[in-house]
Parts: C-alpha cells; sequence; structure tokens
C-alpha cells in the first residue's frame, strides 16, 4: 500500500517533535517521514498517519513513541569525520595533559558510535588505557544500541587510520566476516547514555572537551540557544567545545570565543 500525508496529519508529527525533542520538521521532511514511518503503518497494519499518531499518543503501545523517534532523526556520522577537530584535540590539547586522570570527553549526538570510538582510539594512544573516560549520548535507543555493540561492517572504517585498526579493532572472521569489533579494551572506557538535548539534562559531570557536532542545524534559534547553554554548564572552564562545519555559535553565547573552525573554548 502506497501511504500519503495531509497537512494536518504533517503538523501533528511537526509539533510531535518540537515539543518532545526540538527537532523542526520542515515540509521538506515529508517524503522522509512517509518514507521512515509506513513500515510502521504497515506493522499494525493502519491505513493511515493519523490514526497511526493517535495510536502513538493514545499509550496503548508502549515503546512506539520512542521507535517513532528514533525513525524520524537522523543519524549520520562516520569515523574520524571532520578530521581537523581530532588535529586539534591531539595538538592543541591533549598535547597540555600527560596524564589522562580524570580527562573526560562528550560526545553528545553520538549516533551508532563511531564519533567516540574515534576519540577513544586518540586519547587511548596518547595516555593508554587508564584513567580517562568518553561518555557518549542520543536521543536515539536504536542508534545507542549499535554504539553499545561497537560492531560495524567494513564499509564503515575507511577513515580510521591504519595504526588504529591494528591496535584498537578486530576483523570478523567466517560468520562474522565483514565486519569490525572495537576491542573490548577501548569499549571499556566509553559508555552510552540516552539524553534528549531539549530536555534538562541528567548529571552527567563535567568535561574537558564536548563534541556537539551536526546536531545544532536541526534546530530553531531559541531552542538552540537553550541547548548549548544545558551543554556548557557541564564543561569546564578552559574546556573546548566542537561544533560541526556547517554550524555556528555567533551570538548564540558569550561565555565561550572561537579558537579554530568550528572550534570554542570557554572562558577560564
Amino acid at each position: 500500500m502506497d501511504y500519503t500525508i495531509t497537512d494536518r496529519e504533517f503538523s501533528k508529527y511537526s509539533t510531535f517533535m518540537q515539543d518532545k525533542v526540538g527537532i523542526c520538521l520542515g515540509d521538506s521532511k515529508k517524503t522522509l517521514l512517509i518514507a521512515r514511518l509506513s513500515k510502521r503503518l504497515r506493522h499494525y497494519q493502519i491505513d493511515s498517519f493519523g490514526r497511526y499518531f493517535d495510536m502513538v499518543s493514545g499509550k496503548s503501545h508502549p515503546g512506539e513513541e520512542q521507535t517513532m523517534i528514533d525513525l524520524l532523526t537522523t543519524n549520520e556520522t562516520y569515523f574520524f569525520r571532520e578530521s581537523h577537530h581530532f588535529d586539534h584535540l591531539k595538538n592543541e590539547i591533549l598535547s597540555n595533559h600527560k596524564c589522562g586522570k580524570n580527562f573526560r570527553v562528550w560526545s553528545a549526538a553520538s549516533s551508532t558510535g563511531e564519533e567516540a570510538y574515534s576519540i577513544a582510539m586518540l586519547l587511548a594512544d596518547h595516555f593508554g588505557l587508564n584513567g580517562w573516560e568518553i561518555v557518549g549520548s542520543d536521543v536515539s535507543s536504536r542508534v545507542l544500541s549499535t554504539a553499545k555493540r561497537g560492531k560495524y561492517i567494513m564499509e564503515r572504517i575507511d577513515g580510521i587510520p591504519q595504526r588504529y585498526l591494528k591496535k584498537y579493532c578486530m576483523k570478523g572472521f567466517g560468520p562474522e566476516e565483514g565486519s569490525l569489533l572495537i576491542d573490548k579494551s577501548l569499549r571499556n572506557n566509553v559508555s552510552f547514555t540516552q539524553v534528549n538535548l531539549n530536555r534538562s539534562l541528567p548529571d552527567l559531570g563535567l568535561f574537558d572537551v564536548v563534541f556537539l557536532r551536526n546536531i545544532l542545524i536541526y534546530f530553531e534559534p531559541k531552542t538552540k540557544r537553550q541547548i548549548v547553554k544545558r551543554v556548557l554548564a557541564l564543561l569546564k572552564p578552559g574546556g573546548v567545545l566542537f561544533i560541526g562545519h556547517s554550524e555556528t555559535l555567533k551570538g548564540i553565547d558569550d561565555t565561550i570565543h572561537l579558537v579554530a573552525a568550528t572550534t570554542y573554548k570557554k572562558h577560564e
């Protein structure tokens, strides 16, 4: 069955996503919504998006709301994405930290975990495997399940330097051929938790570095300002915040200053 969605129905989904996670679904996202949610309508044998929305809102199927959020959030990432941030982390930040004790990094939109494990490889290479910690978070429980496993298809590993592949990754054989598993020694330093940046944040502690990349573009200015304020409250004075290459914080917050491309430092 081919599904269509009315303007009124789409407005309900758009309002829901704005209220729940702060993401604005413009009219250009109608095709995406239809493509991603049609299989849920087929699963429940529902004939319209309006009835599916009523089902989710009615709470008759616990967990379906989160499933819908998972499907409507875009999670695109890969290892060592935007390499200049990792160069800055290595050359400008880690060079001033000889010991990894209490060094903490937050991957605040970690998706399926490639960003968090890229950071982990860099930290392990500099500090060894003791004393530091990475927290990865995302609003989607689906992508966090993948992140926790740390298992990826080989086509996803192009950005990983060869020496890191040999040191921190295990190539699958037999039934696991074509896959790669992040070494357990590295995974032990990385934890993942579900966090909605559009709500009050849980007590995650303070961080030396925060990666908040390629997520702010989905929010309206007011919501973006609120999210940045919440995130910066968890960044130590002198800590560094990375955002995506197509994002800017100009005029958003006066407690940080630009130190490199899409790289901000919190005032001491």
